[in-house]
């Protein structure tokens, strides 16, 4: 398995630091506001990266924090006159909610800023004692010049770096590229004892003591959105290296920016949807499906017509499983006889995400899968049918972590209901109406009496059964092998 890593610009083979184990830190939300799309697209990423090591075998211990003290929760909560304490409640559980709708397995460890106030000013306080940093009235500064390697990670020079950077204008910084570490505490600003006064952490020391505490001084992967790699990655390295004089992260992956009109997503540009008004439009399921079908390094543009191709991708591998599974009730027995040839289409799907989590290759592995188990379903046994649904559940939910309601719902029915009694009448309830279930057998019988009626050329009764099949929910589709039919 290869990894491409930021650091050095290439793809590395996949070594941990301890066999079968994996430590794996993300930077997560700052809490005040809901998601965006892009934010959406880094937390799926991240998400199918995870599932697929944990396929591999390896234990991953994974850490992503969130950030519930900064500029931007302070001005929010004066806007919504709370505290940044409860706005930060109020969003880490908005976040919550929304990460559980597309899917995103939880973290090992989520840990919060505020809650970390000792770690953060131990760490403080050691690079201090070790002169890389600096107090000044009040206000603690690292300084950038006593770290040789300052800027390996965005490959640009110190010069370069200040000339870039949003560098805050103080005279109190020995150095324009240095960044600050505590802030002084401001009238009505949330503020905690340190040793150079009433304040608040930096944003960048937060996650180096998090990462520090929850996972060790060394971890396997740190990742975030590209956007992260300077400063806020860069000055990570820097501070933890320099406090522990050991390397930070083996590898460090980042996730490609989304884009609107071709110009990136962000709430500074006034240019992002929230996930929440994008779900108002598409299921979770299209989006997830949508952000998987690309590589995550890749920056995608998004738009409403690439997420109703998604739409309808994600609906061709769902009518393939929802055949299968009637296909395979009434299969010929017998052995799979086309085993192999459905497992190259699952080699083929590995074989890309050991490619530095190539998704997009992956789902065209599923595609190919799909492709032959529709051309050759009448043929199949019912051992292969098992073998290809069984293969599409592990593909799809498993790995790519893409949910199919239909899928769900169909291996309910199949499994579930050979154990209900023939007297038990199951329904829904649609619009305040009771709608009986029609069963399987009755649904066969009128399709065969339309069959027959097509057959005698009266084309009225024909249309009349269509039509009650719709009434009761359920989609015939003509075909050449015959009537196929699903429920809507």
């Amino acid at each position: 398995m290869k990894i491409y890593n930021t650091l050095t610009r290439k793809k590395e083979a996949f070594t941990p630091i301890t066999s079968g184990k994996i430590k794996m830190y993300t930077c997560g939300q700052t809490v005040y506001n809901d998601i965006h799309i892009g934010n959406a697209r880094f937390y799926v990423a991240f998400d199918a990266i995870r599932r697929y090591l944990e396929y591999k075998g390896y234990e991953v211990e994974y850490v992503q924090n969130y950030t519930d003290i900064d500029d931007k929760l302070i001005r929010r909560a004066a806007e919504e006159n709370t505290t940044v304490h409860a706005l930060a409640e109020k969003y880490i559980a908005r976040t919550r909610e929304d990460l559980d709708a597309l899917n995103v397995k939880p973290a090992s460890k989520n840990p919060r800023a505020t809650e970390e106030i000792p770690e953060i000013i131990a760490m403080i306080s050691k690079l201090i004692d070790s002169a890389y940093a600096y107090e000044v009235n009040g206000s603690v500064y690292f300084d950038t010049t006593r770290a040789p390697d300052y800027g390996k990670l965005s490959k640009k020079n110190i010069e370069d770096l200040i000339a870039g950077a949003r560098v805050e204008v103080s005279q109190e910084k020995r150095n324009p590229a240095d960044f600050i570490l505590w802030k002084p505490a401001k009238p009505g600003e949330p503020a905690w004892e340190s040793p150079w006064g009433w304040g608040r952490p930096g944003w960048h020391i937060e996650c180096s003591a998090m990462v520090q505490k929850y996972l060790g001084e060394e971890i396997d992967i740190h990742g975030g959105g590209s956007d992260l790699i300077f400063p806020h990655h860069e000055n990570e390295i820097a501070q933890s290296e320099a406090a522990n004089c050991c390397n930070y992260a083996r590898y460090w992956m980042h996730s490609g920016i989304l884009t609107s009109n071709h110009k990136k997503m962000s709430k500074s540009l006034g240019n992002f949807q929230t996930l929440r008004e994008v779900a108002e439009k598409f299921s979770h399921d299209v989006i997830r499906f949508y952000f998987v079908s690309g590589h995550y390094r890749m920056s995608l543009e998004f738009t409403d017509e690439v997420l109703e191709s998604a739409e309808q991708g994600l609906k061709r591998i769902a009518n393939c499983y929802h055949n299968l599974v009637h296909a395979e009730a009434s299969a010929n027995s017998g052995p799979a006889t086309n085993k192999a040839q459905v497992e190259k289409y699952e080699l083929a799907f590995m074989q890309a995400m050991d490619d530095d989590f190539n998704t997009a290759d992956a789902v065209t592995a599923v595609y190919e899968l799909v492709s032959f188990a529709n051309k050759h379903l009448q043929a199949l046994t019912k051992a292969d049918i098992e073998h290809v649904r069984e293969k599409l559940e592990m593909l799809c939910e498993t790995l790519l972590g893409v949910r199919m309601p239909p899928m769900i719902i169909l291996r309910m029915t199949h499994h579930a209901l050979e154990t209900l009694s023939a007297s038990v009448t199951a329904s829904v309830i649609t619009n305040s109406d009771a709608l009986s279930v029609t069963t399987d057998a009755e649904i066969e019988s009128l399709i065969t009496a339309r069959q027959t009626a097509r057959a005698d050329k009266n084309f009225a009764e024909s249309d009349r059964i269509r039509d009650e099949l719709t009434a009761k929910g359920i989609i015939l589709e003509d075909t050449p092998q015959g009537p196929r039919w699903r429920r809507a």
